[in-house]
């Protein structure tokens, strides 16, 4: 008997047949980027809070791989000016914005991801980690083909972020476990989305496999 297909699978599979979905081979030179994996979204009681860690450890766990990889590691964080006058209309839009303003203990980043000295810190406005940052040149002026992606919010500039690097020539790679939201309607709707248009989401466990390789081949020849 033909086990039944998941509900996912499903619709996977109907994607691959209406010409999405295809699957793309992460590249032999990778970074790995921590979105936004500030206080905000982590402390109890702050307007953008998600209530929820999973994400925050995961991404911690892959950050120590990528580092005993050797592989570029690459920080963001938000800021406006008072006012937010370098927000513009998403400034507007979005209230919470303004937990963002200067140099907010809201904004700092989480002590489980803390940059090292080395690691690039982008400091950005809007959703993409690439608009209106130095980060295309960055990755480009290092060799590097892939994105591994961790950070929040998936709906927002985790998916901004992942559209934004095909668009700029770079293989995005999503990971399940260390990307969150506020609600798993979105972030699951998302995650779907970024697969079948926009680049790979892969679990935890399959992206450490392959930073695992990378480090083979970087240390071990």
């Amino acid at each position: 008997m033909v086990a039944e297909t998941s509900g996912r699978d499903s619709r996977v599979l109907q994607g691959q047949a209406s010409g999405f979905g295809m699957t793309l081979e992460p590249g032999n030179r990778p970074a790995i980027i921590m979105v936004d994996f500030v206080r905000a979204y982590f402390e109890p009681g702050a307007q953008l809070y998600m209530g929820k860690n999973d994400c925050l450890y995961s991404a911690s766990r892959l950050l120590e791989m990528a580092r005993d990889a050797g592989i570029m590691v690459v920080h963001t964080k938000v800021s406006f000016t008072e006012g937010g006058a370098d927000g513009g209309y998403f400034f507007k839009k979005v209230g919470a914005l303004e937990n963002f303003v200067g140099d907010a203990e809201l904004g700092q980043i989480m002590p489980d991801v803390a940059p090292k000295p080395g690691e690039p810190v982008l400091v950005k406005q809007y959703a993409s980690s690439f608009f209106g940052t130095s980060l295309s040149a960055t990755l480009t002026s290092n060799g590097i083909n892939t994105l591994i992606i961790t950070g929040v919010s998936t709906s927002g500039c985790v998916r901004a972020t992942a559209v934004d690097a095909i668009q700029h020539g770079f293989m995005p790679l999503v990971v399940r476990e260390a990307v969150g939201d506020r609600s798993d309607g979105p972030h699951e709707a998302n995650l779907f989305d970024i697969q079948q248009k926009y680049g790979e989401v892969l679990s935890e466990a399959d992206v450490s496999a392959y930073l695992q390789g990378i480090k083979e081949r970087n240390f071990v020849r």
